[in-house]
């Protein structure tokens, strides 16, 4: 069952895409503190289907008109990668709250603008991270901060499989494709190298950075062969706890993503599951000051659904947040931009000091 509050926010999912219906529609009409309220395609046969199906409040085909309806409160940016710090600005400007799919950007320029442009407004601008909302993932964090003492080292990895699409196929509903999509004027999947960074890589650097800090520098190498890319990377974190990231796509096996963490007083151990099944993460953090392991249930692994909760509690009640913020957001691409300079250079690359600003 449904329980709505009884202050819900207004929100606006712009992009009736595949990302929309698998996870943003869903997730504003089953959010306790969320309403549905508009979505926005210029496609005329995709939206109307969609309005057909989630039955939105208002539905329309121009940005600009959904943005100057004085009861929508937040826009989710669920668009192609090319578009969201441009899309983000429109709604900043409007006054509107945003949650932008992930990654924020390919550049640091258009970071530091959307970052100058929310920064005096008091809106709420987060990344869609949703793995932050996985409750294995915040239990392991909760541990970290609280009874692990000082880290020691932090090993992540997230490898896509080459049978996902056969998961996802089965446990996804089929998604309504129009020709009338708009997209950006290059192919951003032609460059596998960038587009496996951007659409994997950030995760990965995310979920490390939410475990354990900054990053200050970092070295990468990159292995390609039979299709796959594989990058190995040694990362020194800003807290002095080292690192080691290992992103391949795509492993031949079943997904393979999850964490271990060294620490003072404790370790943590996480397996992390494909993230259309839902499932919280696998986690168990042994105390040395009790002896025992600790385990969460996580038993509401409905990622996407949890991040729209916390993205209104922030707006609705001041809640602290726990989403990805501006600043960490452009960490990321920071990182993902010194991971390709350090596989180019073959040396180590601190993060305030990158050559590179775009991909």
């Amino acid at each position: 069952m449904i329980h709505k509050e009884s202050k819900c926010l207004q929100v606006g999912v712009l992009g009736c895409g595949p990302i929309a219906q698998f996870a943003h529609f869903e997730s504003c009409r089953k959010a306790r503190n969320a309403e549905l309220y508009a979505i926005c395609d210029r496609a005329d046969d995709l939206r109307e289907r969609m309005e057909a199906v989630w039955q939105p409040q208002k539905a329309y085909s121009g940005y600009d008109e959904m943005l100057a309806d004085p009861r929508l409160e937040a826009v989710i940016i669920a668009t192609a990668d090319a578009f969201h710090v441009p899309l983000a600005l429109k709604a900043v400007q409007a006054g509107k709250h945003v949650l932008i799919e992930k990654p924020l950007s390919h550049s640091l320029d258009e970071c530091r603008e959307l970052t100058g442009a929310a920064r005096s407004t008091g809106l709420v601008v987060r990344v869609a991270h949703n793995k932050r909302f996985d409750p294995g993932i915040q239990f392991a964090r909760d541990f970290v901060n609280r009874r692990m003492g000082d880290m020691l080292a932090l090993k992540a990895w997230y490898a896509d499989s080459t049978h996902r699409y056969t998961v996802t196929d089965n446990v996804q509903p089929l998604p309504y494709k129009s020709t009338g999509a708009i997209k950006p004027g290059f192919d951003e999947k032609a460059d596998k190298e960038r587009y496996y960074m951007m659409a994997h890589g950030s995760h990965l650097l995310d979920t490390a950075m939410f475990l354990g800090g900054r990053i200050g520098s970092l070295k990468a190498r990159l292995k390609e062969g039979f299709g796959a890319c594989c990058w190995m990377i040694e990362v020194d974190f800003e807290s002095g706890a080292l690192g080691q990231l290992d992103l391949t796509v795509a492993v031949r096996m079943d997904w393979h993503e999850g964490f271990q963490i060294y620490g003072e007083k404790g370790s943590v151990l996480a397996k992390t599951y494909n993230p259309w099944y839902h499932k919280s993460s696998d986690v168990e953090c042994f105390s040395e000051e009790d002896g025992q392991y600790h385990r969460p249930l996580g038993a509401d692994g409905f990622t996407y659904r949890r991040q729209v909760e916390g993205f209104a509690d922030e707006i609705l009640h001041g809640a602290p947040g726990t989403g990805t913020g501006l600043d960490e957001g452009t960490h990321i691409v920071r990182g993902m931009l010194a991971i390709r300079e350090s596989v180019r250079s073959g040396k180590t690359v601190h993060l305030d000091q990158l050559k590179l600003e775009e991909f």
